[in-house]
């Protein structure tokens, strides 16, 4: 299979929004047109549905693991290069992001970070998933969670993993995480993020 078209996929499959498809599917309204917009499970969690939004996370953090995980099956099979597997990351991420299909305004990515370092190394992503409960615990803010999480995910790479370009991977992601979630930092610096059992 050609590495390009694999990528190609892998952006598509990403711009696939679950928040959206499971919004419908519940009857809710579109995750992009209430609360703070973004087609992501947090958004619609706040509509009330727990099983829409744990739908929305399971199947935004699976296409992330699916892409990763097929592009470690072909690597072994065809004799990729390990960089490979960090564009097919890449390209899954950017999707979610940037879909096509929603006119490249997509989600902020956290749960499909979660599913391609999961698919790195399950100890990657438990790492990950732990730092963000802690933070979440004691702020009770998902967005905080969420910054924290991916910034230290770099740094969990290169303590668990052997190949530095995971590493990197993640510390791209953390970046786009962190563009995402400017305006949730702003709120978050002058005291008017909502966080989840706290008063606005």
């Amino acid at each position: 299979m050609s590495e390009l078209a694999f990528v190609i996929g892998a952006y598509l499959l990403g711009s696939v929004s679950f928040g959206i498809l499971m919004s419908h599917a519940f009857g809710l309204p579109d995750p992009r047109t209430v609360g703070s917009g973004n087609p992501g499970a947090t958004n619609v969690l706040r509509s009330g549905k727990k099983l829409a939004a744990a739908l929305t996370l399971f199947g935004d953090a699976a296409k992330g693991w699916v892409a990763v995980r097929l592009a470690l099956d072909l690597q072994a099979h065809f004799g990729w290069a390990p960089w490979m597997v960090c564009v097919v990351g890449l390209a899954v991420f950017v999707g979610h992001l940037y879909p096509i299909y929603y006119g490249f305004k997509g989600g902020k990515g956290v749960a499909t970070a979660l599913g391609i370092l999961l698919a790195f190394s399950v100890w990657l992503g438990l790492a990950v998933l732990l730092t963000w409960a802690a933070v979440f615990a004691i702020s009770r803010y998902s967005s905080l969670a969420a910054l924290v999480a991916s910034w230290l995910a770099p740094i969990h790479a290169v303590a668990l993993l052997p190949y530095k370009g995971y590493a990197i991977t993640a510390a791209v992601i953390a970046v786009l995480i962190t563009w995402r979630h400017r305006s949730n930092i702003k709120k978050l610096i002058a005291g008017t993020e909502a966080g989840f059992g706290k008063k606005q």
